[in-house]
C-alpha cells in the first residue's frame, strides 16, 4: 500500500534513517540546489530544507531521488512488485470460448477487483484547503532559482491540471511553471503534451483555459504525472492503482477542476488564450540552458493550502539528478506496457547519460528477416518514444543494461553500410543538436545476427563458448582449491 500524503511519506522515510532535516539557514537562491545535487551524486537521503530565507514553508527535495524511495513510495521492496502488477493488468482481456473463460476466471475476477479500486473517490472538504487566499503573494513561497542563468525562480514539480474541453476529461502532467510577477507564472506546456494540446482547444473556442498546479502530493500521484499514460486514462485513476488506493479528489475553490484532496498546496487560476510571454532560460535536463521561447501565462487567483504545507521541488540539469532516477523508474514500470504492443521485446534500457528519451536500446525475439526495423518504427509510433534519437536493436540473449555488451553487438554485428535506419519526424522540443526546432533525424542500429533470409549469404559465425561441463568441473575446483580462492569471486564467461 502506498502513502496518501507527501507528510507521511517524509515521516516513514524519516523513521528509515532516509530523510535529512536541514536546519541552518539555506538560500533558495542556488544554495539548495548546490546542496541537493551534492546529496544525489553520493545516492543520499531525502532533504527537508527548515529555514529557507525568504519564507516560512519548508521545503523538500530529492524526495524521489533513488530507486529504493520510489520503491518505497509505491508500497514495495523493489520496482518489480509494482511492474508485475502492471503486467497482469494490461494482460486482462476476454477470455476465448468457454473452457478459456472458466480457466481465466480466477485471475480475471481478481483483475476485475483491482480496477474497482481504481476510480477516485469525491470528497467535499480536504486537508488542502485548511487555508485560503485570493490575496495572492507568489513571493511568499519558496520559489527555487536553481542555475545561475535562470531566467526566474520556478516551480519545478507542480502537478498540473487541465481539461479537455471537448469530453471533459482532466489530465495531470509535471510542467515547470517560471515566475514572472507576484500573481503570473509562465505555463512550460511542451508542443507535443496533452496539457499543450487541451490549451490548443481553449484556444479554439476563445476562451480561458482553468488550470490547477498542485504541489506536494502523495508521491504516487506524482509518479502518475510524470508517466507516459495512454491518452483516455486519467492520470488520477493510474495513480489510484499505484497506490492499491482510490484517490481522493476534491473540487477546487474558484474553478471547476478537481485536485488530490491531500495535497499540500494548490495554486488556482487560468491561463489567457491570447497571451503569451518570453519564459526561460532555464537549466534543463539537458544540462543546457533552453533558450527562451514565447509561452502561455498562467495567472494565479487563489491559492489554498494545508495549515503547514510543505513546498516540494526538484532540480533538472546533466544527471544524475531526480529526474534522471524517475525516467529509470518509469521505464521499468512501463515495460508491460511496452510488451503488450510489442511482445517480441524482452527487454529495454534508456540510458540516464541519454537523458531518457534521446537513446533506446531494446532486445527482441526476432522471428523475420527485418524484424529490428519493424520494432524500430513502431516504437517512434508509439507516445513519448518518438522522441527517441538513437534506437540500438539487439538479440534476445543480450543484455540491455551492459553497456559493454552492447557496445560489442554494436561494433561487431551492425554494418553501417545495411544496418542503419535514418527518418525524420518529431523531436524533443528541448532538444539542442537540430537545426530546426521540434524537427530532426533519429536512426535506429540493427546489431542483431544477420539471417539468410535477410540478404545475407554468407554464413553467420558461431559464437566462442566454453563446454558447460568445463565451467562446472572448474567451479567445484575452484571452490575448494586454496590456491584458486582468488577465483571464488569470479567465473568464466
Amino acid at each position: 500500500m502506498g502513502f496518501r500524503a507527501l507528510g507521511d511519506f517524509l515521516a516513514a522515510l524519516e523513521a528509515q534513517g532516509d530523510l535529512r532535516r536541514i536546519r541552518e539557514p539555506v538560500s533558495r537562491d542556488l544554495e539548495i540546489t548546490e546542496i541537493t545535487q551534492r546529496t544525489i551524486r553520493k545516492d543520499g537521503p531525502a532533504l527537508l530544507f527548515e529555514n529557507v530565507t525568504g519564507s516560512s514553508m519548508p521545503v523538500a527535495m530529492n524526495v524521489l531521488g533513488s530507486s529504493r524511495r520510489i520503491a518505497r513510495a509505491l508500497g514495495a521492496a523493489s520496482l518489480e512488485a509494482p511492474m508485475d502488477r502492471i503486467a497482469r493488468l494490461v494482460r486482462l482481456r476476454p477470455p476465448a470460448g468457454v473452457v478459456g473463460a472458466l480457466k481465466d476466471l480466477g485471475g480475471t475476477l481478481q483483475t476485475l477487483d483491482v480496477l474497482r479500486t481504481l476510480a477516485p473517490k469525491r470528497v467535499s472538504s480536504a486537508p488542502c484547503q485548511e487555508t485560503e487566499t485570493s490575496s495572492v503573494n507568489l513571493d511568499s513561497l519558496p520559489i527555487l532559482r536553481c542555475w545561475p542563468g535562470d531566467g526566474g525562480r520556478t516551480v519545478t514539480f507542480p502537478i498540473v491540471v487541465t481539461q479537455d474541453p471537448e469530453t471533459g476529461e482532466s489530465h495531470t502532467g509535471i510542467y515547470r511553471l517560471q515566475q514572472y510577477g507576484p500573481d503570473t507564472l509562465g505555463m512550460h506546456f511542451q508542443v507535443h503534451r496533452v496539457g499543450a494540446n487541451n490549451y490548443r482547444k481553449w484556444c479554439a473556442r476563445g476562451e480561458r483555459m482553468p488550470v490547477a498546479a498542485v504541489i506536494g502530493s502523495d508521491p504516487a500521484t506524482v509518479l502518475a504525472g510524470l508517466a507516459p499514460v495512454p491518452e483516455g486514462i486519467s492520470n488520477f485513476v493510474f495513480a489510484g492503482f499505484l497506490r492499491e488506493e482510490p484517490l481522493e479528489l476534491v473540487p477546487c475553490r474558484t474553478i471547476p477542476l478537481e485536485v488530490p484532496a491531500q495535497a499540500e498546496l494548490v495554486l488556482e487560476g487560468f491561463v489567457d488564450p491570447t497571451e503569451r510571454h518570453v519564459e526561460g532560460p532555464f537549466g534543463d535536463h539537458t544540462g543546457y540552458y533552453s533558450a527562451p521561447e514565447p509561452f502561455p501565462v498562467f495567472h494565479v487567483t487563489h491559492i489554498t493550502s494545508r495549515r503547514q504545507p510543505v513546498y516540494l521541488g526538484t532540480v533538472t540539469g546533466k544527471p544524475p539528478t531526480e529526474d534522471s532516477v524517475l525516467g529509470k523508474a518509469v521505464e521499468r514500470l512501463f515495460l508491460p506496457v511496452i510488451r503488450l504492443v510489442l511482445p517480441e521485446i524482452v527487454d529495454m534500457d534508456l540510458p540516464a547519460e541519454g537523458l531518457f528519451i534521446n537513446v533506446a536500446v531494446v532486445s527482441i525475439r526476432k522471428a523475420y528477416p527485418y524484424h529490428a526495423r519493424k520494432v524500430m518504427h513502431a516504437l517512434w509510433g508509439l507516445g513519448q518514444m518518438m522522441f527517441t534519437r538513437y534506437i540500438i536493436v539487439v538479440d534476445e540473449d543480450v543484455n540491455v543494461h551492459d553497456r559493454s555488451e552492447v557496445l560489442y553487438r554494436v561494433g561487431l554485428q551492425a554494418d553501417p553500410e545495411r544496418d542503419l535506419e535514418l527518418v525524420h519526424g518529431p523531436v524533443d522540443q528541448l532538444s539542442i543538436s537540430n537545426p530546426v526546432p521540434n524537427l530532426g533525424g533519429k536512426i535506429g542500429i540493427d546489431a542483431t545476427r544477420k539471417r539468410p533470409d535477410e540478404n545475407f549469404p554468407r554464413p553467420w559465425p558461431e559464437e566462442i563458448r566454453m563446454d558447460p561441463a568445463v565451467v562446472a568441473r572448474i567451479d567445484q575446483l575452484v571452490a575448494r582449491a586454496p590456491s584458486l580462492a582468488f577465483l571464488r569471486d569470479a567465473r568464466a564467461s
